[in-house]
């Protein structure tokens, strides 16, 4: 049954379909850093870099886990090293933008050790852009190069990452 009477507020419509958080945007946003935006769905990985001003977002870099394809990944683009070289593409087109720092943004998620959207981070990191998190999130170093998937994933993550090229943490 919905509220009804002369006081009652509807509240926005992302925040009754249950896809934005405002108080925690408001809080990002107040930081005043590029949001380092991580999004998981169920096939794909989305890497994005925002930046708040004149009332708006503005995507400065971004890339998507079907652009892998091109770099011979054939492994799912919502799996760990997926989301691991979707961030690490992302963070070498920041930083050829001029970026050096961001904050993460992991929307509605919640923050799980080792989970995909901290893979994610790890590349991000790795492209050489700062972002403050703790190292006991990120996966493992087996997991980001898919040893626990099936055999020959760890080869295909390896020619990726070399296309990429540019990781400086290895």
């Amino acid at each position: 049954m919905m509220a009804t009477g002369p006081r009652y507020r509807v509240p926005f419509r992302r925040r009754r379909e249950g896809r934005t958080d405002y108080r925690h945007r408001a809080a990002l946003l107040r930081g005043g850093k590029v949001r380092a935006v991580v999004r998981k769905s169920n096939r794909h990985t989305r890497v994005q870099f925002v930046e708040f001003r004149e009332g708006a977002d503005f995507v400065i870099a971004s890339a998507v886990s079907t652009e892998l394809a091109e770099l011979g990944w054939t492994g799912s683009g919502k799996s760990t090293p997926g989301a691991y070289l979707t961030g690490l593409l992302a963070g070498r087109r920041a930083k050829e933008k001029g970026l050096h720092e961001a904050v993460l943004d992991i929307g509605l998620r919640e923050p799980t050790k080792g989970a995909v959207v901290f893979a994610a981070l790890k590349g991000i990191v790795d492209a050489g852009i700062e972002v403050p998190h703790s190292d006991v999130m990120l996966p493992s170093q087996d997991r980001i190069t898919g040893k626990h998937m099936r055999e020959g994933t760890a080869g295909m993550f390896e020619g990726a990452k070399g296309k990429i090229g540019g990781a400086t943490d290895g």
